[in-house]
């Protein structure tokens, strides 16, 4: 449901007679809308010319007080007030037990009115129209144009107002006695023959206006509607005042954010409630605050009670009970004891604790702005040795980006030591969601001019609202030069077609150490018969931090397989052309899977046999001649 601008309910009387039929005095609520207002006594009604000329129907949306409904009039007519023809009809036009309507004036409106009320219906024409319903009837009491004359059919289902020269007719609809849902429409004469409305051939014209009335024997107004009434939660205090259909904001709040609660308390007529009680109230220590029409400040309790209707909108604002402390509390909101609206809201804390992954392996005597961003592989084009991801103490992931604090590295742990001279966070994480790379901030290292290890480097944390420090644990930190060399090897002698085979490729650098991952592998070929490559592209490798890569083959190829024993070669252009690297060979067997028995397996097994066989002859010849 959209929700429209509200106003104050407006109170009506009660039902106290009927009277022949007709009712004295109706209970109703306001209803927001933005055809013409709220529905009440009070109430001004639209304008017909706020509408399009021959395609609209207007229903009055003031009450009558008196018991009797009553047409619009014109200018000229007696009681009405200044303007000229379809501005000033709908000024004294009342309708009787009115109880919502819609927001529109065309073809799909809806309506709800008490048994035996009336709609007070007009329109804004310049030709012939007719009036249908089915159910009720018209009554008498009509204006068209200076006339307040109209023809009805027998049944007073029909009402054909002859327009003329006129602008705008008015008609009241009397509700039938029996609750039911009817139709009231509008229908123009054309300009085309056969299109022209009379009182016996109503719908010849063009369907103009079309109303759904729900005729109700008594009021489900001032009782709160959880169907139309809406709550939403949201980061953004700009956004409590714009109500959608009841669907929270997906996003997060950061340490010291606030999250904000708008809310609007309906009736089953979409109407304001009369003032109340509301009480807001938060678990967890979370501080709650209650404005009416207005983004409320951050509060100090966790309770807060208000008499109010949120007219419009209200707005709760929840804060952290602890400052810098996670904090999940459950806000529920609650009208004259009656639960309207519970919210679960998360708002992080400060840094707790670093984990820091997927460490690469840097270069010799290079500086930190030589970080690999293919090691990271995250689409973000950033430049990184490590990734760095901050949580808080309940483990929600935080940022730690400028504002929230800052990072260094811990001095004591670089001390001592050459092989990492410097350690640093280049990219801090601006997201909290797992899903998103930028959850996690990136850190390079520099290295000094000997190859080592470092396993005991940390970085820290400071953070800007409390001063608290965060340490990470150890970080080992490694340092090689360029590959110079590679190894390849086979995980198995041997495979069945359909198996994976997997090819590891070993780099080296001058000293025989892994190499770094900085470095280019350089592009490669590779020629393995009866495999067909899945991750093989010839293009250069992103190796591990410790120097190694692998690539995946299918066994078997689209033109068949033959079973046999053959040899791989791999050649790295780069290394060889540099004279330190060799060209790299490796034998593996393959197989279809079936029966690969040859006629040599056969005949050598039955020469095995008979060798058998006469061993045994002769041991059972000895055993005789010792008897």
């Amino acid at each position: 449901m959209s929700i429209k601008t509200l106003r104050k309910r407006v109170s009506l009387t009660v039902v106290t007679a009927l009277v022949a039929g007709v009712l004295t005095s109706v209970a109703s609520s306001p209803v927001a809308n933005a055809h013409g207002g709220s529905v009440g006594t009070s109430v001004s009604n639209a304008a017909a010319t706020t509408g399009t000329v021959n395609a609209n129907l207007f229903v009055a949306e003031k009450n009558s007080a008196t018991g009797i409904a009553q047409a619009g009039l014109l200018a000229s007519d007696s009681g009405a007030t200044t303007g000229g023809d379809g501005q000033s009809i709908h000024q004294a036009a009342l309708s009787l037990g009115l109880l919502s309507k819609d927001t529109t004036t065309g073809l799909n409106q809806t309506a709800t009115v008490l048994t035996s009320g009336a709609l007070s219906l007009y329109s804004w024409v310049s030709t012939d129209v007719a009036l249908t319903a089915t159910g009720g009837t018209f009554s008498t009491t009509a204006t068209t144009g200076v006339s307040a004359n109209a023809t009805f059919s027998q049944s007073r289902t029909t009402a054909f107002h002859d327009v003329g020269s006129a602008t705008a007719i008015a008609q009241v609809w009397n509700a039938p006695s029996v609750a039911g849902t009817y139709t009231v429409a509008l229908y123009v004469s054309g300009t085309t023959a056969g299109t022209t409305v009379t009182v016996d051939t109503p719908t010849a014209g063009t369907l103009a206006g079309r109303i759904t009335v729900s005729v109700v024997a008594a009021s489900a107004g001032g009782v709160y509607s959880a169907v139309y009434s809406v709550c939403n939660a949201d980061e953004l205090s700009s956004r409590p005042s714009r109500l959608g259909n009841n669907v929270d904001s997906s996003g997060s709040v950061d340490n010291g954010g606030l999250w904000y609660i708008g809310f609007a308390i309906n009736d089953a007529y979409g109407a304001n409630l009369d003032n109340g009680n509301i009480v807001v109230t938060a678990t967890n220590g979370g501080l709650v605050n209650y404005a009416e029409t207005a983004t409320a400040a951050a509060g100090t309790a966790s309770t807060v009670v208000a008499y109010e209707n949120a007219d419009t909108f209200g707005s709760v604002t929840i804060a952290q009970g602890t400052a810098n402390a996670p904090m999940t509390s459950t806000v529920t909101i609650s009208f004259n004891g009656t639960t309207v609206c519970t919210k679960t809201v998360t708002i992080r804390g400060e840094v707790a604790t670093l984990a820091v992954t997927d460490i690469a392996t840097q270069d010799l005597s290079q500086n930190a702005g030589l970080a690999n961003a293919s090691w990271l592989a995250d689409s973000t084009g950033r430049a990184g040795m490590f990734k760095v991801t901050s949580k808080d103490s309940a483990g929600n992931i935080v940022k730690n980006s400028s504002g929230f604090g800052t990072f260094s590295s811990v001095a004591a742990s670089l001390a001592g030591q050459t092989v990492v001279t410097a350690l640093s966070v280049d990219n801090p994480a601006t997201s909290t969601s797992s899903t998103n790379a930028w959850s996690y901030a990136t850190g390079i290292y520099t290295c000094g001019g000997a190859a080592g290890s470092l396993s005991t480097a940390k970085i820290q944390f400071t953070n800007a609202a409390s001063g608290s420090v965060v340490t990470s644990g150890n970080i080992p930190l490694r340092c090689a030069d360029d590959a110079v060399s590679v190894t390849a090897s086979w995980d198995k002698a041997s495979y069945v077609q359909g198996e994976l085979a997997t090819m590891t490729l070993k780099f080296a650098d001058s000293k025989g150490n892994p190499a770094n991952n900085v470095g280019s592998t350089g592009t490669y070929v590779a020629v393995v018969p009866m495999l067909t490559a899945i991750s093989a592209t010839g293009a250069a490798l992103t190796l591990t931090n410790q120097g190694t890569a692998t690539v995946t083959f299918a066994v078997g190829i689209a033109t068949g397989m033959t079973s046999g024993k053959y040899t791989s070669i791999v050649d790295f252009s780069t290394l060889i052309a540099a004279g330190t690297g060799t060209r790299q060979t490796g034998t593996y067997s393959v197989s279809t899977g079936g029966d690969t028995t040859t006629n040599a397996d056969v005949l050598k097994s039955i020469v095995a046999l008979i060798a058998s066989i006469n061993k045994q002859i002769q041991a059972l010849q000895k055993l005789i001649l010792k008897r």
